[in-house]
């Protein structure tokens, strides 16, 4: 279950990550609003933890970006102004809970295994496609011409990676950080091995789409006419 942590107070948010990683979550920390939707746009989350008052870009302006570019990701803002209207307004932006400052981690806790228990379907599905493919990031269904699959959540997050830039050569730097994190040690190798996974999953749906080596910087994803 991975988690993308909004929160500007660097003590607070390496706290607050920590906490939630011993609970057993993948954790992504940030620290301004701009690199917030940076991150969403790059890498699918499971909730979004959100602070309301935060640099380059405050949270409701964060919330509302997100829901206009069509990321339906659920958000619990986090926030000291706990009036009704404040409360009110970051709902009526799109946020799926709300939690004033300072707050019980237990109570945390508990609001996202609320969020996260929702019935697949109260829950909006994303779609990508490229080629003869069409992938649900949500639900980690991968469509081809010769029939379906459910991916790992790790091939998933490195398949929609590829998806969200066709084309494009991605570094291995770059596809390490958004499938295991900035802050991940994890060894090269790893990425090779997802490569290779996704790519048997490519063929085994008879699939055009070809994950090709970029010799020097990383991989790209192509049809295969265009190899």
């Amino acid at each position: 279950m991975r988690i993308l942590l909004v929160e500007d107070d660097k003590n607070l948010n390496q706290t607050l990550r920590y906490s939630l990683e011993e609970e057993g979550f993948d954790v992504d920390p940030c620290f301004d609003g701009e690199e917030a939707l940076y991150y969403m746009e790059e890498t699918p989350y499971d909730i979004v933890l959100l602070d309301r008052m935060l640099p380059a870009l405050d949270g409701l302006s964060v919330l509302g970006q997100m829901r206009k570019k069509g990321l339906h990701t659920p958000v619990i803002l986090l926030t000291a102004l706990g009036e009704v209207d404040d409360r009110i307004a970051g709902l009526d932006c799109g946020a799926d809970d709300y939690l004033v400052k300072p707050f019980d981690f237990k109570e945390l806790c508990a609001r996202i295994r609320s969020i996260l228990r929702r019935p697949a379907s109260l829950m909006p599905l994303r779609s990508l496609a490229f080629s003869d493919l069409s992938f649900l990031p949500d639900s980690l269904a991968l469509k081809g011409p010769w029939g379906s699959c459910t991916l790992s959540r790790r091939e998933g997050t490195l398949l929609e990676t590829f998806l969200r830039s066709p084309g494009v050569s991605l570094s291995r730097a770059r596809l390490l950080t958004h499938v295991w994190g900035p802050d991940s040690d994890v060894e090269d190798g790893n990425l090779d091995n997802y490569i290779y996974f996704l790519r048997r999953r490519l063929k085994s749906l008879g699939s055009t789409a070809r994950i090709v080596t970029v010799r020097g910087i990383g991989y790209r994803l192509e049809e295969e006419s265009h190899v």
